[in-house]
C-alpha cells in the first residue's frame, strides 16, 4: 500500500476515536467508557513491561 495512505489511514484510527470519546456525540457518553478501557489497559501495559523486564534479566543471567 502507499506509504501516504497508510499514513492517512493511521491519523483517521487514531483522531476519529478520540474525538469520539471528546464530544458526546449520539448522547451515548463514551468518554467515560474510554477512561474505563485506559485505566483497564495502563494495568495491562505495567504489566507487561514487568514480564518483558523479567524475560530480558532471565536472559542477562543466562548470558
Amino acid at each position: 500500500m502507499n506509504k501516504w495512505l497508510e499514513l492517512l489511514i493511521g491519523i483517521i484510527l487514531v483522531v476519529i476515536p478520540i474525538l469520539a470519546a471528546v464530544f458526546d456525540w449520539f448522547s451515548i457518553n463514551l468518554g467515560q467508557a474510554t477512561l474505563d478501557f485506559i485505566k483497564g489497559g495502563i494495568v495491562i501495559v505495567v504489566i507487561l513491561i514487568g514480564i518483558l523486564l523479567v524475560v530480558l534479566g532471565i536472559s542477562d543471567i543466562k548470558g
